[in-house]
């Protein structure tokens, strides 16, 4: 039920199904938010009552910017004399004219000052000053007449206004008594201000209301009564705002969320065919290069706000872009989603045609660069360098700066690889010149290295065999000399004794010593071999569990003798491996000669088989009867013994034999000391050939 789950939640149907309701409610959600723009705005679903509205304050503030004009204004005749026009005004509307006059009339006076100037200016051009103030009087006018023409279609509104002497009003009463007693009212008389109902105040944007105090334009008292007649339409109209805007709004949250959540949804399983899947799988379409694609995305909003411009003011153009917004917006997120995809493919960069063209230009340049000469590498950059700073040319100084730094690295690493040369040469053979990367100078240090690297191991493998050759003419000296000594001297007995019993007691002692001395050149004579790499090997396909277990029945009787008790572990019947039989059992052989001669009596060995990686490792562990005061590696060194006394019947090659036989048979032997445990790891690669798969049983 779980897979069947898991396949269905990713299968085609389900992702186009998702699709398609995701493109919906993007398109539900857009469609709701201009429906609420297009009303009102959304602010408008907030708001709590008509006074706390934007729309009073709009309404309210028009009206009293008209009646301060209208006190500036105050009448025809004002108007008509020039009253309204200070000379700040018509100094700043004549400047064009001072202007002209400056840089054209010889009448200007540079070494006069600017108030002189103007007044010489005045008397110069008399008659285009007059025409100025004309035209703006004419304008005054005009602006006057048109604020009583919006007042008078105000309808159930009540106002007056008084600047000095002046007073203009609609309405019979002029005292403030008069106008707190409409349903709402605005009064600023001096420094008084009402407001009537009190919510007005508690509307966000009533700041707009607020007189400058400190303006000289602004009238002495300004009375405004707002009648139901006025506030009823504008009401209801803003109800229906509210109503249409909640509405809308809500319908945009629903889809919203819808959309959210199939996109996330979306994110999650697109370009996968399970959950399992771990291969992004791309549609032809989304192969498109992810600037390009980018470019497209934009390309669709642009064309989208421009289709909405032109359709959506009527009511026909704004199902038509409802259709427009659905097609946009598929294709759009098409887009985005494929963008998604190259995001958890970990190609978003990487698959632009930016990166494309410049990788391909740049790996083709290291590709010649890399396998060409050093002329080659020279011409390139003096070739490629000018054409770089020649298209970065905008940035100069950073492609200067970056090319120093380059030059500044290079000439540090040659410095580095001059220094370790002449300490090589001084005789520091553990000198290592440290560059990173892959370039020339880099490789020139990592052969230098590997030179020094080689010297230090020919040094080393020098000593290391000067100073076995000594050991070994040592210990053979000392090995050979011991039986050897007693051969001479058993033989000088053997020749003055006449008694028969002592003559078969010294030939008895001389075959002891003569096959001790074989087992000492038998020994000698088979590291010598097996260290040159001369024995022969036939690999062949071997059971080594098949192998141990018939090797420790032929070696019963000497196992019974030291009373040791042998524990086989392995965790299947057989285990294949590629090796020479004869010489694996050799070298088994020689470690359990060893735990014969060196282990405790009495003690248990454990022979372990387990599988390791493409090969089997075997493992025999033993307690010494010696006291193992010797390292593991010195320990493997030849004529080298646990028993450092001497007074053992080893020879000290048999682990040195143990090791060059199984190299040669491609595996590997290591060796651990731990206290008095002895412990010898071998290592062979399995034989994969012919293996058979185990039983279901």
């Amino acid at each position: 039920m779980d897979i069947k789950s898991k396949s269905f939640s990713h299968s085609p149907l389900v992702k186009v199904l998702a699709f398609i309701l995701m493109v919906f409610c993007f398109t539900q959600t857009v469609t709701q938010a201009l429906v609420i723009i297009n009303r009102s705005n959304f602010d408008v679903s907030l708001e709590k009552s008509y006074y706390q509205s934007e729309s009073f304050i709009q309404d309210s503030s028009s009206i009293i910017d008209d009646l301060r004009h209208l006190s500036q204004y105050k009448n025809e005749e004002h108007i008509l004399a020039g009253g309204d026009i200070s000379e700040d005004d018509l100094r700043n509307k004549s400047d064009n004219l001072f202007w002209e006059f400056r840089d054209r009339s010889e009448k200007y006076n540079p070494n006069q000052s600017e108030a002189e100037n103007y007044r010489v200016f005045q008397e110069a051009y008399p008659n285009e000053i007059a025409e100025l103030k004309a035209r703006m009087i004419q304008e005054d006018l005009y602006e006057y007449h048109s604020i009583l023409q919006r007042l008078n279609e105000y309808e159930g509104l009540k106002y007056f206004v008084k600047d000095g002497d002046f007073e203009f009003s609609n309405n019979e009463t002029h005292l403030i008594e008069g106008y707190t007693s409409y349903p709402a009212s605005i009064i600023f008389d001096g420094y008084t201000r009402e407001v009537f109902p009190r919510e007005i105040e508690a509307n966000p944007h009533f700041y707009w209301l607020t007189p400058d105090y400190y303006s000289q334009d602004y009238p002495d008292a300004l009375y405004v009564g707002f009648t139901e007649d006025f506030l009823n339409p504008r009401i209801i109209d803003w109800q229906s705002d509210k109503e249409v805007a909640s509405q809308a709004f809500n319908r945009m949250a629903v889809f919203g969320a819808g959309f959210i959540i199939t996109f996330i949804y979306l994110i999650f399983i697109w370009g996968r065919n399970s959950r399992e899947d771990q291969e992004v799988h791309f549609y032809p379409l989304e192969r498109i290069y992810n600037d390009i694609t980018s470019l497209i995305c934009l390309g669709l909003i642009t064309l989208w706000i421009a289709l909405g411009i032109e359709l959506y003011r009527d009511r026909l153009g704004a199902e038509i872009f409802n259709f427009i917004t659905f097609g946009i917006a598929a294709l759009g997120l098409f887009f985005v989603l494929s963008l998604v995809k190259h995001l958890k493919n970990r190609t978003l960069l990487k698959h632009t045609l930016i990166y494309t063209v410049f990788h391909k230009l740049f790996s083709g340049l290291k590709a010649i660069y890399d396998s060409g000469s050093l002329g080659v590498k020279t011409a390139i950059i003096a070739i490629g360098y000018p054409a770089c700073v020649a298209l970065t040319f905008f940035m100069f100084p950073i492609t200067i700066g970056v090319a120093v730094w380059l030059s500044y690295k290079k000439v540090k690493e040659f410095k580095a690889i001059k220094e370790g040369v002449k300490r090589v040469k001084e005789g520091e053979l553990t000198q290592k010149i440290d560059i990173t990367g892959t370039g020339e100078l880099a490789r020139l240090a990592d052969d230098i290295n590997s030179i020094t690297d080689g010297l230090n191991k020919a040094v080393e493998n020098e000593i290391k065999s000067e100073r076995l050759k000594t050991e070994l003419i040592t210990n053979v000296s000392h090995d050979i000399r011991t039986p050897l000594t007693s051969i001479i001297t058993y033989v000088d007995l053997l020749k003055m004794e006449e008694d028969p019993e002592k003559i078969k007691e010294y030939v008895e002692i001389l075959d002891q010593k003569s096959q001790r001395l074989k087992v000492l050149t038998d020994d000698l004579f088979e590291a010598a071999k097996a260290s040159s790499g001369d024995i022969p090997v036939t690999f062949e396909r071997i059971d080594i569990v098949s192998l141990l277990t018939q090797g420790l029945g032929e070696l019963d009787e000497k196992i019974q003798e030291r009373r040791l008790d042998f524990k086989l572990s392995y965790p299947r019947e057989k285990m294949w491996i590629k090796a020479d039989g004869r010489l694996l059992w050799r070298s088994i052989e020689n470690l359990f000669s060893n735990i014969f001669k060196y282990a405790q009596e009495g003690s248990r060995v454990y022979v372990d088989l387990a599988e390791a990686g493409p090969g089997v490792r075997l493992t025999i562990k033993n307690i010494s009867a010696y006291e193992l005061n010797i390292s593991a590696t010195e320990l493997m060194e030849r004529f080298k013994r646990g028993d450092e006394s001497r007074t053992s019947q080893g020879s000290g090659l048999g682990l040195s034999i143990v090791q060059s036989l199984i190299e040669i048979q491609k595996g590997s032997f290591a060796i651990e000391v731990d206290g008095d445990l002895f412990k010898a790891v071998i290592f062979l690669y399995k034989d994969e050939s012919k293996e058979t798969p185990l039983s279901s049983e």
